[in-house]
């Protein structure tokens, strides 16, 4: 992008379904057949970890192409928890997509997050993408995922100089990532209010 053509502000009630519905636009057979993100952030809105300062909307000519929402989660450490939040589902409308809004709405919620007093996100993901935002892969500074220790895909970047020095530890996907596993049903449901798409399963696929 060669010139600033979005606004980047707080999500609104009255957006709730429009940025579900983008959501379910942009991972619509991307990591599996069909997706669960939008259920994702249909459900996280009401749990406590769920950062409303950080649920953002970028619009464009008045209309909304991207959103992302942040949540509080933890690095457990011999000493305990250290308090660090982690985001996503981060969503561009596929039209949108690969033209720099994506690191941009990106770029400004870590800005936000920082000013929040957050000292360091946590993320799984394509390094591809999030490296160009200072993200690293976390085994390299000692902190794991728990679920697969030897990750490459899990990623973290410190917002407060020296936040991570001298930590240790792991980490887990706050438990509202899951809620469609947890409750096939509810989700079924939920996604039957949207527009039918067609499931299918891309090669490199892994469900």
């Amino acid at each position: 992008m060669e010139q600033i053509d979005y606004i980047i502000r707080p999500e609104r009630t009255e957006d709730y379904r429009e940025t579900e519905n983008l959501t379910r636009e942009a991972f619509w057979n991307v990591y599996r057949p069909g997706c669960t993100e939008h259920y994702v952030l249909h459900c996280y809105r009401g749990r406590k970890e769920f950062v409303p300062e950080l649920d953002l909307v970028m619009e464009k000519d008045g209309r909304i192409i991207g959103h992302i929402m942040y949540s509080q989660s933890e690095i457990k450490t011999s000493d305990g928890v250290l308090p660090i939040m982690t985001f996503g589902p981060v969503s561009i409308l596929p039209e949108c997509q690969r033209q720099g809004y994506g690191k941009a709405l990106l770029d400004d919620s870590m800005e936000r997050a920082k000013a929040l007093g957050c000292g360091a996100l946590a993320i799984c993901g394509n390094i591809g993408f999030y490296g160009r935002s200072g993200f690293v892969p976390a085994k390299r500074t000692g902190i794991c995922y728990e679920d697969d220790p030897n990750a490459d895909y899990f990623l973290i970047r410190e917002l407060l100089p020296g936040f991570l020095d001298g930590v240790a530890g792991s980490y887990r996907d706050p438990a509202g990532y899951f809620a469609a596993e947890e409750n096939p049903e509810a989700f079924e449901i939920f996604d039957a209010q949207f527009p039918k798409k067609e499931k299918r399963k891309l090669p490199g696929q892994l469900f």
